[in-house]
């Protein structure tokens, strides 16, 4: 059995796979103060209520970008676990290559998205991720990351406008019935909705244009049947992307353990 974890800012994916079919998965609150006494309790009651036992799980893979969880997350898997996890990196080896100047500021969560994306749906890739913020990321015909663009998130954005704006409501995110708005919460969710498919598109077409290339776009995150629904631009949207490039990452890495496995030094 195979656990693996996506923590982003806002949310934090969790999967178990058997092989290679997800056979649970979970999106849950991200919660940075949790210690690893927390994180073991908490995923102790998921795997009890699933009716799974935490001495099954074989592996553990995990993708983060919140850098202060990464201990808690540690000691969680060592202790309840009994398990040392992998934590995703630029320095990994992977099925694709990072074509960038500094590799190493690349979010783990964007790696994992690649390699699962050129599996799938074969290179050029532009891939679109809805969470806290909305990456753009595109591989090119030889499976090379070259890089991509990063937005405030449409619920980021959202909170940005009410904080701002004194007089403005909190509204819930939607489409809308019209584009023009007959009062403010209406015309709020046209605008926040309408606005953030124009940007989506037009940032799609713009990487389109400099890569001189027309290629697949691929959806996946928290927003992602409320964006695709209307965007011309996105052809698929594959909610567990980021759980399926774990995954491969987990077998990649189990491939090149059984190719170079590690050396025994004997007594001189």
């Amino acid at each position: 059995m195979l656990l693996v974890i996506d923590i982003g800012n806002t949310n934090m994916l969790v999967g178990v796979y058997e092989g290679k079919k997800l056979t649970h998965h979970w999106r849950l609150e991200t919660k940075k103060e949790r210690t690893a006494d927390e994180l073991g309790i908490f995923f102790k009651e998921l795997f009890q209520f699933a009716e799974l036992d935490l001495k099954a799980v074989e592996e553990i893979i995990i993708s983060n970008v919140v850098p202060p969880m990464e201990f808690s997350l540690q000691r969680m898997c060592e202790r309840y676990f009994k398990k040392k996890a992998v934590f995703v990196d630029a320095s990994m080896s992977s099925p694709i290559k990072i074509g960038l100047q500094n590799p190493e500021q690349i979010g783990a969560d964007r790696i994992v998205n690649a390699v699962a994306g050129v599996h799938f749906y074969g290179a050029p890739l532009i891939i679109v991720d809805f969470g806290t913020a909305t990456t753009f990321d595109y591989i090119n015909k030889n499976k090379v990351y070259r890089g991509g663009c990063i937005t405030p998130g449409i619920a980021v954005s959202n909170e940005a406008l009410v904080q701002k704006a004194s007089k403005l409501p909190q509204v819930e995110i939607k489409k809308p019935k019209r584009v023009i708005g007959r009062e403010t919460i209406e015309s709020m969710q046209s605008g926040i909705f309408y606005g953030y498919i124009g940007m989506v598109d037009a940032i799609v077409k713009k990487i389109q244009e400099e890569a001189k290339v027309k290629c697949p776009v691929i959806a996946t995150g928290g927003f992602l049947s409320l964006i695709t629904q209307s965007s011309k631009t996105i052809q698929k949207a594959d909610p567990f992307l980021t759980l399926e490039g774990l995954r491969l990452m987990a077998v990649s890495l189990k491939n090149r353990r059984k190719l170079h496995p590690p050396t025994r030094r004997g007594r001189s």
